[in-house]
């Protein structure tokens, strides 16, 4: 499991805009990713547009918001023409990095037991190393919580 002060792990993935994004290529810059279970939920969406809507505030504080789910990069493109979403979305179908960051789990509804993404976010400082992380994250507020978070920062 990732942990604050460690190394982000790098990833390769395919973006929505049809980008190949690369953590290792925004060195130099702060970086939000955060990790969602799903394309078009209500808790998912709420979240992607809780970002959106303070997308200039983290532009002009110089950090990249990037959302990682297993949805493809059509489902992506969906997503975000259908919700107007000015976050980059990047498609993790292989699970890889959900894996690397932790967050690929074991989850249960209902009595069932099944693996998803728990939503978790993880702001990456201009070094590549994990300044601050929040795991099993509940939606309201917490956009604006990162944004203050990297606001804080120093790195």
């Amino acid at each position: 499991m990732v942990e604050d002060g460690n190394d982000a792990p790098d990833f390769e993935l395919p973006g929505d805009d049809g980008n190949v994004l690369k953590l290792s290529k925004l060195k130099g810059r702060r970086v939000v990713l955060f990790f969602y279970p799903k394309d078009d939920t209500s808790g998912c969406t709420t979240e992607a547009r809780d970002f959106t809507a303070l997308i200039d505030d983290f532009k002009a504080a110089d950090t990249e918001v990037i959302g990682i789910s297993p949805d493809s990069v059509v489902s992506h493109q969906k997503f975000v023409k259908k919700h107007g979403l000015a976050v980059r979305l990047a498609a993790d179908e292989a699970k890889a990095a959900a894996t690397a960051y932790g967050v690929w789990v074991e989850k249960s509804m209902y009595g069932k037991k099944y693996m998803g993404v728990e939503r978790s976010t993880f702001l990456i400082d201009k070094k590549g190393k994990v300044a601050q992380s929040w795991r099993k994250v509940k939606v309201p507020g917490h956009a604006a919580e990162v944004l203050a978070a990297v606001k804080a920062s120093k790195g």
